[in-house]
């Protein structure tokens, strides 16, 4: 069960996840010619291991695990996993 980052990242972006995320799953980063052209990060479901690193590390608690997702941003799993479809 991969973790989501939902409604509360958009336009915010604060990237502190992507510091603490043992796997490089969360993109893109802020050194990434794309991040300035998309509203907010990723968890790429493939590479996610669960590990919960990210979730306390986000600034606006915008990290789930899948199950816990609030059902008003249901939308972001489906999101999330079609931007490494691309």
């Amino acid at each position: 069960m991969p973790h989501i980052i939902a409604q509360p990242c958009i336009d915010v972006k604060d990237g502190s996840c992507v510091t603490v995320c043992p796997v490089d799953c969360i993109h893109p980063t802020k050194e990434s010619a794309e991040f300035s052209s998309v509203r907010q990060l990723f968890i790429d479901p493939d590479v996610c291991i669960d590990c919960g690193l990210c979730v306390d590390e986000c600034p606006v608690k915008a990290i789930f695990p899948k199950d816990d997702l609030p059902a008003e941003w249901n939308e972001f799993v489906e999101k999330n996993a079609q931007y490494y479809t691309k």
